[in-house]
């Protein structure tokens, strides 16, 4: 099969204007331009027409179960009242009703043009029906705590590993989610970063998504302190350091970790992210919602941290205008360009394409058009792009559904309506 469209930005090099794509056992063959793709006569070619295709998106962090809380939780003074109001939520729900909500913000992922997701479990029992019933390239990383149950790090890890376990690793894959260092205990974590070292996982974490965290580490006070202090968790570990600091000191940094949020960090942070390779992960939508001080880009960037973008859920979302907000990539972009025009489109296509699929040990598979990495590809309207500077852009700027989707070389997006194929045609 072959794909033509009127660009192709592959992440790998310069727009290609008026390029095709070989497919093949659903990974790519060949990228060149149009005229110079030999074709045989029983070749399929699906031609998009005034298009712009470009890899298929990664959301390096994701909270599936969450994605129907949208407009539920009105953003509150204080970070710990927040975890107090989503925790009462959660617990009126029932399994059915995280299942529906899982599989609504699948469908968003979809029709927004994202193909792989890393994806926050915290309802394992989901797994793998839920993977079943979308074509989407799943990450689910286990969600872990132990603070409020009393459990033993021991006992917290091996019910995550038995949840690995039972799981099959093909399309959709699992991890581990040690939630984030206030929520844990640190044995937990050295005993998370020991199994990934040890068996090649990836992990992702929060951290230092608050100030209230942020003071809890470094200050031994605050809200946050004085709560998980009524509740009775350990907090000899808290005082002096950082909260990156405080995964440093337990293990857990490493090229395998994806750090989500990094929103506050202290002297030397970026550097310590850097030095150990960890990949940083920002969901501008999110951010605003807890209004946030601005996100350190500039220090992070200059360390030569590997930043991507995720979604979070919808739960941490503000509506704008009369539209309910959808789990978008393109979303997440429109935010970061709206308040950091600096950064640049190619800078901000690398961080759903290009740096996520390191992030998630995916090079050469994921994130480019190259030959040998799989056939998921995201296709946009690209009327008016007449030059490579403006393909960046549009790429960039788009808003909204996409016009097609494609997972190993399967049309995913719109499933029902195929974008027009055919089987060969006279070459123009």
């Amino acid at each position: 099969m072959i794909v033509r469209a009127a660009w192709i930005l592959t992440m790998a090099g310069p727009p290609l204007a008026d390029g095709a794509i070989r497919i093949r056992d659903g990974c790519i063959e060949q990228v060149a331009p149009w005229k110079a793709m030999r074709r045989s006569a029983r070749e399929t070619v699906i031609d998009l027409g005034q298009a712009l295709v470009l890899p298929g998106l990664l959301n390096a962090h994701c909270h599936l179960d969450y994605t129907d809380m949208a407009g539920m939780l009105p953003p509150q003074r204080q970070f710990t009242d927040w975890i107090k109001l989503i925790t009462s939520a959660k617990a009126e729900w029932s399994l059915d009703d995280f299942r529906r909500s899982w599989l609504h913000g699948a469908a968003m992922l979809l029709r927004s043009g994202t193909t792989t997701v890393a994806d926050v479990e915290a309802i394992p029992d989901l797994l793998p029906d839920c993977w079943a019933r979308t074509p989407l390239r799943i990450f689910s990383f286990l969600e872990m705590t132990g603070i409020r149950a009393r459990k033993e790090p021991r006992q917290v890890l091996a019910e995550a590993e038995a949840v690995l376990h039972r799981l099959p690793q093909g399309r959709c894959r699992a991890g581990l989610s040690p939630h984030a260092p206030y929520s844990t205990r640190p044995a937990l974590l050295t005993l998370v970063a020991n199994r990934a070292r040890s068996h090649g996982l990836r992990v992702t974490i929060h951290v230092a998504e608050s100030e209230e965290e942020y003071q809890m580490f470094r200050h031994a006070r605050g809200p946050m302190f004085d709560w998980l202090l009524r509740n009775e968790r350990d907090m000899s570990d808290c005082g002096g350091i950082t909260p990156v600091q405080h995964l440093h000191r337990t293990g857990l940094l490493g090229p395998h970790l994806l750090a989500v949020h990094a929103n506050y960090l202290g002297p030397g942070d970026a550097s310590l992210l850097a030095r150990h390779s960890v990949t940083v992960v920002h969901c501008p939508r999110s951010h605003r919602y807890f209004g946030h001080r601005p996100f350190p880009w500039r220090r992070l960037l200059r360390a030569g941290v590997n930043l991507c973008l995720g979604t979070d859920s919808l739960a941490t979302v503000l509506k704008q205008g009369r539209h309910p907000p959808e789990l978008s990539l393109f979303e997440e972009l429109h935010e970061v360009r709206t308040r950091q025009p600096w950064l640049g489109p190619q800078r901000l296509l690398r961080m759903v394409t290009v740096n996520p699929a390191r992030a998630l040990g995916l090079e050469g598979q994921a994130g480019q058009i190259i030959p040998g990495a799989w056939a998921d590809l995201t296709a946009l309207p690209a009327a008016g792009v007449r030059f490579a500077r403006d393909a960046w852009h549009a790429a960039a700027e788009h808003r909204g559904p996409v016009l097609a989707a494609f997972i190993a070389g399967i049309q995913v997006w719109p499933a029902a309506d195929p974008v027009p194929s055919r089987s060969t045609l006279t070459p123009s």
